[in-house]
């Protein structure tokens, strides 16, 4: 790709992540280098099984969160802090010094409203990104900063979810 654009899928319904994994797969097929980095999440997801047998697919499983955060100590909260700012550090030099070609970085907006990784760091890297590199963010409420960054802004609004009804999330469907 000459140019990379930088997508953002946000809002509160489900598929962010579905919707990043099926441009991954779409570029996987077309010979695209991919990494795809999750942030805030426990790694036990279905997709990751199928997306690590993909060639031209690489994961990003460092780091895995296993508590919401609501539920963590301040020390845990600390160390999640420093591990997901390494995460994101790692994926980047990973992504641009590889030469990648799709960057996905599941959960990123997640852990910058909750604060575990700084927005004008994102911004910058967004900023100087390299201009072949086509990269995705996924998460809820994205600050006006990085919306505005994006040259595309998918929201994905939820109607009606299984929760609201107490039905938990299963597998296979929802992780």
């Amino acid at each position: 790709m000459e140019k990379g654009l930088i997508h953002l899928y946000s809002g509160e319904g489900k598929g962010k992540t579905t919707a990043a994994i099926g441009l991954a797969i779409r570029a996987a097929g077309s010979e695209k280098k991919v990494l795809f980095c999750q942030f805030l999440k426990n790694n036990q997801s279905g997709e990751l099984r199928i997306l690590e047998n993909i060639p031209w697919v690489k994961l990003d499983l460092t780091y895995p969160v296993t508590k919401f955060t609501r539920q963590m100590t301040l020390e845990e909260r600390e160390k999640t802090i420093f591990e997901q700012q390494t995460k994101l550090s790692n994926c980047w030099k990973m992504a641009t010094e590889q030469s990648f070609d799709l960057l996905i970085l599941d959960e990123l907006v997640a852990a910058i409203s909750l604060g575990f990784i700084p927005l004008d760091e994102v911004l910058i890297l967004l900023q100087n990104k390299p201009e072949g590199l086509e990269v995705i963010l996924t998460g809820r409420n994205p600050p006006s900063e990085l919306a505005a960054l994006a040259d595309y802004h998918s929201r994905i609004c939820s109607v009606r979810h299984p929760y609201e009804k107490g039905l938990s999330a299963r597998e296979g469907i929802e992780y």
